[in-house]
C-alpha cells in the first residue's frame, strides 16, 4: 500500500518566507497565496503598497510584502516573457528607482510562461541600468517584452524545471541602508 503526504504547498511557502523574514526582522506583510489578476496591474498595486508602507515606516524597519498566487498576462505585442517578470517589469516602473527597494518574483516550477527564466529579480538601479543600455521599460513592457528586458540585464532568474509547483512567489523588500 502506498501513501501520499503533502511536505509543500502556496501556504507553506509564504509561512515559511514570512518566518524567515521576521527572523531576520523585516516587518513583513503578507497578501496571501492566492492573488490573481493582470500581471502588470498586480505589480503596480503591490509596489504602490510598498510606497505607502516606506511611508508609514515611523522606525525605518525593513518591510517584506509577500504574495502567491497566479497571476496572467494579456498578450498584446510580440515579445517574450511571463508573468512574473511582467509584474517586476510594472512593480520597477512604479517603484521608480526608489532607494533601498528590491524585489523577486518566480514561478516555483522554474518557468515562468512559456521562458527558460523562472522569474526575475529588481532593485534600485534596474531601469537606470536599463536606459544605460538602450532599453525602454515602457515599451518593452506595452510589447510583452519582460523577458528580454531581464535577459539584457542578466536579472532573470533561471534555475530550469523543479518538478514541483507551489504557484508564483513574489516579495518585494525594503531594506534601508542608513
Amino acid at each position: 500500500r502506498s501513501g501520499h503526504r503533502i511536505i509543500g504547498s502556496p501556504e507553506l511557502g509564504l509561512s515559511a518566507a514570512a518566518a524567515y523574514g521576521q527572523e531576520k526582522g523585516f516587518v513583513v506583510h503578507s497578501l496571501g497565496d492566492q492573488v490573481v489578476g493582470e500581471s502588470r496591474q498586480v505589480g503596480v498595486e503591490h509596489a504602490l503598497m510598498l510606497r505607502d508602507m516606506i511611508k508609514t515606516n515611523a522606525d525605518n524597519s525593513p518591510l517584506l510584502l509577500l504574495s502567491g498566487g497566479e497571476t496572467t498576462v494579456t498578450v498584446r505585442g510580440p515579445g517574450r516573457g511571463g508573468p512574473n517578470q511582467e509584474y517586476l517589469l510594472a512593480a520597477a516602473q512604479t517603484l521608480n528607482g526608489l532607494p533601498d527597494a528590491w524585489g523577486i518574483a518566480c514561478d516555483t516550477d522554474g518557468i515562468d510562461g512559456s521562458q527558460d527564466a523562472a522569474g526575475a529579480v529588481i532593485g534600485p538601479d534596474t531601469l537606470a541600468r536599463a536606459a544605460a543600455l538602450g532599453l525602454d521599460a515602457e515599451t518593452m513592457l506595452s510589447e510583452n517584452d519582460a523577458g528580454t528586458f531581464f535577459a539584457v540585464l542578466n536579472d532573470a532568474v533561471v534555475t530550469g524545471p523543479t518538478c514541483t509547483n507551489i504557484n508564483d512567489f513574489r516579495a518585494l523588500l525594503y531594506v534601508p541602508s542608513t
